[in-house]
């Protein structure tokens, strides 16, 4: 499995023989519902755009998973499994081929005739009162390499029963408006999901690499927590899962070690 960090939420999952593009801001400026006053985000370095890509997976349909300039520049005949409410997005601006997952619903990738990655949705952040998105389980299923993915550390007491994965993609960093609570609770529950998980290794993500903010929101959210101060937790605990935080553009392999069966 090869991964790159495309900067904020965004991916390049390359798994199972597919290149999986995960909730792309790559094009223009980050701003939720036409209201720059709010909020404005903008790259400092340009993301490149991966080629080839397989398949498009959305988590969310808010402007930072979803992002409707950068949906507009790919090709919309990419296959997208999405959120049911990102679903909507993509099949507004006309792409053919898109799976909506509900929580507990699966999608099978095929290569060369084969079943070869599962992708599994699960409950993840809750956007208003009556909507909760996605998280994701993606399972290559010849070497068994498993990832979770969520991208507000908002994680289901169902992985409490999942077999453990590879590698978890998620915030480690809190950030919080007072009086209204956790935007994103990476530093309250990334110590729990790893618990649970026991993957190798942990990658942050919705921070910002090369990404610059302004408005409203970016003056009264605090962030909460620091990714040494879970190292060293970790540690205290004996957990031996690895934190890595990759750079922009960076491609790295993450190679499954086998994992030791316990007789009983």
């Amino acid at each position: 499995m090869y991964l790159t960090w495309l900067d904020n939420n965004s991916w390049l999952i390359e798994i199972g023989e597919q290149r999986i593009l995960l909730d792309p801001w790559l094009i223009g400026s980050l701003v939720f519902g036409n209201m720059p006053w709010l909020f404005k985000g903008t790259h400092t370095q340009q993301p490149v755009i991966p080629e080839n890509i397989d398949l498009i997976l959305l988590s969310q349909g808010l402007e930072d998973h979803a992002h409707t300039l950068t949906l507009q520049q790919l090709d919309r005949s990419i296959p997208v499994v999405a959120s049911p409410n990102a679903a909507k997005v993509v099949q507004k601006l006309g792409y053919t081929h898109v799976t909506a997952l509900a929580h507990g619903e699966s999608h099978v990738l095929k290569s060369q005739g084969r079943d070869r990655l599962t992708i599994q949705a699960t409950p993840g952040a809750p956007i208003g009162p009556l909507l909760v998105e996605n998280g994701y389980l993606l399972t290559e299923l010849i070497s068994n390499t498993r990832l979770y993915y969520e991208p507000h550390g908002f994680h289901s007491a169902i992985l409490q029963s999942v077999d453990p994965v590879d590698v978890i993609i998620t915030p480690l960093i809190s950030l919080e408006i007072p009086l209204l609570g956790s935007v994103i609770q990476g530093s309250k529950t990334a110590l729990q999901v790893i618990e649970w998980l026991k993957p190798q290794v942990v990658l942050p993500t919705a921070a910002g690499g090369n990404v610059q903010s302004a408005g409203f929101l970016t003056s009264v959210l605090q962030e909460k927590g620091s990714i040494e101060s879970l190292r060293s937790t970790l540690a205290d605990k004996q957990i031996s899962t690895q934190i890595m935080t990759p750079k922009p553009g960076d491609r790295f392999q993450l190679a499954a070690v086998p994992r030791k069966v316990t007789s009983s």
